[in-house]
């Protein structure tokens, strides 16, 4: 029949009516859709898995750890370590709230741990003294330049600090990414597009051209201008993927977590020695900072509850098994850089089956023949000029914009990671003694921020960050967006500056 009742395919003989065109509109919108929706999935496992392998992983070496120490602290220390179960306990259990990304500061964590398994193990270490709260305060007081423990607080906060930031942010990159890409997903086709998509998929067969496929430079053109918004996260999705395989070296070498985390028992069991060893030299050291401290009227007759024998303590390494991960991990990571661009190819080979470039025998959008204006660019900007699909590069899905701003969030948090910061971190002093300058932080700025420590607390996921008052080192953040770019997110530039400044 003829086909001047046609709204979207072109209007020479026809076999649809105008209510089969409109229901092959509305079948195209939904298949392209699920195809969407479909490849999107295909990503959002491959990131999945990898973040459920290497969360397995972690917990697995934070669990044998708790559990080495619970098996052979007892009898290398006695009522050293019966007395103080609930300190070892609560310090395995900030550690595993903190990976959790629970609002924690780490380091905080790590001295509170110190203070209270030195204030317990100096009381039970001289029973033959009765030592207040008031005389212990003063004890810890003078810790720092006695080092009752040694060296092993200093460099444990150090190494565990860098290991589980760069885990934490490692094990949130693939959870982030994912989520972009399901949210990305499931953005509607506009009106235009779906017209576009009609006349690519179904208009053939109106025509009488079933078998006909869609020539391919044809489907990339209406592809690239459906999917537009999607291509510009290219870049922010690609610096996510370069900055997870660069963590993931971090991992996997500077800040190796097998190493630091797999060996936390250890490094307690050889603070405790250090302190044994030493106890008489500390106890002197004390009593000249803070006096002497009364007799106990109780009295004792227990001898110091030293080390009974020697209990080797041993890590089972899992670093074979983190190199795979880790190289697992930077296969999936690199094949995924370019998911967006090729997005649109991928559609058309894969899902709509175009014809090949070369064949002159594929449907052009009106008959079948060769196909000739040029395939557009990437992205909203270049498809001013789209033949086949009317595009308003003037207004951005906001939608897509926010998922841009999640990615660059999550980059920059990454970036900090690689650098051994957190996302609000200050001051990198490798002693971590708290003696930053602040220089970069005014206190009008920063407020009550603590100086002891920088702040370990939770990095917002999954949404635009609060204004928190903390900025990050600024060797590792990336400039704003422009206003254009982000148009009505004006609100969330705002909110996320202070992670940029």
């Amino acid at each position: 029949i003829l086909g001047e009742h046609l709204r979207i395919c072109p209007q020479g003989y026809t076999c649809c009516t105008s209510e089969m065109e409109e229901n092959f509109a509305n079948k195209s919108r939904s298949e392209f859709e699920a195809m969407m929706k479909e490849a999107g999935r295909s990503v959002q496992a491959t990131l999945t898995a990898q973040h459920r392998s290497f969360d397995s992983y972690f917990q697995d070496l934070l669990n044998k750890s708790e559990k080495a120490l619970y098996d052979a602290f007892p009898s290398m220390y006695g009522e050293l370590y019966t007395q103080n179960v609930k300190v070892f306990k609560d310090l395995y259990s900030e550690l595993r709230r903190y990976y959790r990304s629970s609002n924690i500061n780490l380091e905080e964590a790590l001295n509170e741990f110190w203070t209270r398994l030195l204030e317990r193990l100096f009381k039970l270490l001289n029973p033959q003294y009765h030592i207040t709260d008031e005389y212990l305060d003063c004890m810890v007081k003078h810790a720092e330049q006695h080092k009752p423990f040694g060296e092993v607080p200093r460099d444990l906060k150090v190494k565990a600090t860098r290991a589980f930031i760069a885990a934490r942010s490692y094990a949130q990159g693939f959870l982030v990414g994912s989520d972009v890409v399901k949210k990305v997903s499931q953005v509607s086709l506009s009106h235009e597009c779906t017209r576009a998509i009609m006349k690519l998929m179904y208009c053939p067969h109106c025509r009488g051209m079933s078998s006909v496929k869609p020539c391919n430079n044809y489907c990339l053109n209406v592809v690239k201008g459906c999917l537009a918004n999607q291509a510009d996260l290219n870049t922010e999705w690609k610096y996510l993927m370069d900055s997870l395989i660069g963590v993931a070296d971090r991992i996997d070498g500077a800040y190796n977590v097998d190493t630091v985390i797999g060996t936390i028992h250890m490094r307690i069991a050889e603070a405790i020695s250090n302190l044994q060893e030493n106890k008489d030299s500390i106890t002197s050291k004390v009593f000249q900072g803070c006096g002497n401290p009364k007799i106990s009227t109780k009295g004792s007759s227990s001898e110091d509850k030293r080390r009974r024998g020697k209990v080797t303590l041993e890590a089972k390494s899992s670093a074979q098994a983190l190199e795979m991960l880790v190289l697992d991990a930077k296969g999936n990571l690199t094949a995924l850089k370019t998911y967006w661009i090729t997005l649109p190819s991928s559609l058309c080979s894969k899902k709509v089956m175009a014809s090949s470039a070369s064949d002159d025998k594929c449907w052009n959008g009106m008959t079948k023949g060769s196909y000739l204006p040029e395939v557009m660019g990437d992205g909203l900007a270049n498809q001013i000029n789209n033949p086949e699909v009317e595009v308003d590069i003037t207004k951005p899905d906001m939608t897509i914009r926010q998922q841009i701003m999640q990615l660059k969030i999550m980059t920059n948090r990454l970036g900090n990671a690689n650098i051994g910061n957190d996302v609000d971190f200050q001051d990198t002093s490798d002693d971590m003694s708290g003696s930053g300058s602040g220089d970069s932080c005014p206190d009008d700025v920063c407020g009550k921020r603590l100086s002891k420590s920088p702040s370990t607390r939770q990095p917002e996921t999954h949404a635009i960050p609060k204004q928190s008052g903390h900025g990050v080192n600024g060797a590792s953040s990336r400039s704003l967006p422009s206003a254009s770019l982000l148009l009505l997110l004006s609100v969330a530039v705002i909110a996320a500056q202070h992670l940029w400044r």
